[in-house]
C-alpha cells in the first residue's frame, strides 16, 4: 500500500513525533510523509521517504505565516507549495491519504489541501480514502458554531474516517467538539500514541551518562520549545536550592524551537550539575533513568511519563485549553502533578520538587497507549488496494 502522509509543524514538534510513530508501525508500506516546516533533525524509517514543501512558519502570535527563506514571498512560497503538493499526488498516485489535524485544525493551511481533496472526490485525481488523523483535545476557537460547521462541511465532502488517539476511557472528542453526531466518516479511537520505551535499564543509562545509582537525575523539558522558557528558567533556580544529600543533575532540553536569545539565556545558566541542550532524540532514556521529569504538557510529553512511569510534575501552557484538560485529568489519576504559574516561584517549586523526588508511587493506572500500533491494524483491515 502506498500511503501519503500530510503533517505540518509550524509551532511545536509534538504532531511530527506522533506521526512519526504511526508511520514507524505501518512499516509493511511505502509511505511518502509531506511537512513544509522548520526542518528537525531526527532520522526517519527506511521505508519512510520526506518530501519537504518550501518552508513555512507561524509568527510568534500564531496570528499568520512567516517564511524561512527571505527571497520569497509569502504569496510565492504559497504558489510553490499549491503546485507541489497538487504534482505529489499525481505523480506518486496513494491508495491512502491521512492528513494530520485538518479540518479541525490546520485551516490556515486550507489553501493547499482543499485543492487536492477537491480533485480527489472529484477523481481528477486518483481515487484513494482520505483520513483525518487528530490528537485527543482540540483548542478553543472564538467562533466555535462557525468552527464546527467548517469542520462538518469538509469532514463528510471529502474525508471517509476520523482517527482519534486518544484513549476514551480519558479524553473523547465529545470534551472539545459538540456536533459528533452530524459527522458522517467513520469515528475510531485508536489509544493515545507513544514512543516505546528503549530495551536499555536505568542502570545502563546512567553509566553512560556517568551517573551513579545513588545520585539524583532530574529532566526538565519544554517540548517544541516556544513557550517553555519561564518554566525551564525557574526549574533551573529551584534545582541550585534543593536539599537533598546526595550528588544531583539535571538535564535541560529547550526544544528546537526555542528563540536563540531565550537559548542562549538559559544556556548560560547551565554547569555544576546542570546540562542545556537543545534536543535529544533519545528523550525517552534520560526518563528511564530519572527520578523526576518537569515539563510542559503537551500530548506527547504526556503519553512519554505513562509510558515509563516516571514521577512527573507538568505545568500546562496557558494559552488554550488544551494541555489544561488533558494534565487535570492525569493529575486526578495520580499519574503526574499538575503545576500552576504560582508554583514557579524557585523556593516552592525546589520545595515540590523534593516532594516529588521522594514520594511513594501511585497505584497503577490502566491507559491505552498503543496508538500506533492500533492505527496500523486499523488501516491494514480497512483500506483497500486497487492498483
Amino acid at each position: 500500500m502506498k500511503i501519503i502522509q500530510y503533517c505540518q509543524h509550524v509551532w511545536g514538534v509534538g504532531h511530527l513525533f506522533r506521526t512519526l510513530e504511526i508511520l514507524k508501525a505501518l512499516s509493511d508500506h511505502e509511505i511518502v510523509m509531506v511537512t513544509g516546516g522548520e526542518r528537525v533533525d531526527i532520522p526517519l524509517p527506511n521505508h519512510v521517504r520526506e518530501i519537504h514543501l518550501p518552508e513555512i512558519m507561524m509568527d510568534l502570535d500564531y496570528k499568520g505565516f512567516l517564511t524561512t527563506d527571505a527571497e520569497l514571498s509569502f504569496p510565492e512560497v504559497k504558489a510553490k507549495r499549491i503546485k507541489q503538493l497538487y504534482e505529489i499526488f499525481q505523480n506518486e498516485t496513494p491508495d491512502l491519504f491521512i492528513v494530520e489535524l485538518y479540518p479541525f485544525g490546520r485551516n490556515a493551511f486550507r489553501f493547499e489541501l482543499n485543492p487536492v481533496l477537491k480533485a480527489i472526490r472529484n477523481n481528477d485525481l486518483r481515487k484513494c480514502m482520505v483520513i483525518c488523523s487528530i490528537r485527543d483535545i482540540l483548542v478553543e476557537k472564538k467562533d466555535q458554531a462557525a468552527f464546527e460547521e467548517r469542520v462538518i462541511t469538509r469532514l463528510n465532502q471529502w474525508f471517509d474516517a476520523i482517527l482519534i488517539h486518544s484513549d476514551p476511557n480519558l479524553v473523547i472528542l465529545d470534551d472539545t467538539f459538540s456536533r459528533i453526531s452530524d459527522i458522517k466518516p467513520i469515528i475510531h479511537y485508536t489509544g493515545f500514541v507513544s514512543a516505546e520505551p528503549p530495551s536499555n535499564s536505568r542502570e545502563k543509562f546512567r553509566k553512560k551518562l556517568n551517573i551513579s545509582e545513588d545520585a539524583i537525575l532530574m529532566v526538565a523539558s519544554a517540548g517544541g520549545g516556544r513557550s517553555g522558557a519561564p518554566l525551564l528558567r525557574s526549574v533551573i533556580s529551584a534545582f541550585r536550592s534543593i536539599r537533598i544529600d546526595r550528588p544531583s543533575f539535571l538535564f535541560v532540553f529547550t526544544g528546537p524551537y526555542m528563540s536563540r536569545q531565550d537559548f542562549e539565556h538559559i544556556k548560560e545558566l547551565s554547569g555544576n550539575g546542570i546540562s542545556v541542550s537543545r534536543f535529544t532524540d533519545d528523550f525517552l532514556s534520560y526518563l528511564i533513568a530519572a527520578d523526576l521529569s518537569v515539563s510542559m504538557g503537551g500530548y506527547n510529553t504526556c503519553m512519554n511519563i505513562i509510558a515509563t512511569k516516571i514521577p512527573a510534575m507538568v505545568l500546562p501552557f496557558s494559552g488554550d485549553r488544551e494541555q489544561g484538560i488533558r494534565v487535570n485529568r492525569l493529575d486526578r489519576l495520580g499519574i503526574l502533578k499538575q503545576l500552576n504559574e504560582r508554583d514557579l516561584e524557585p523556593k516552592r517549586l525546589s520545595k515540590l520538587m523534593e516532594e516529588a523526588i521522594f514520594r511513594k508511587p501511585s497505584s497503577p493506572v490502566s491507559i491505552d497507549i498503543s496508538g500506533a500500533l492500533n492505527t496500523a491494524l486499523w488501516v491494514e483491515e480497512n483500506v483497500s488496494v486497487h492498483r
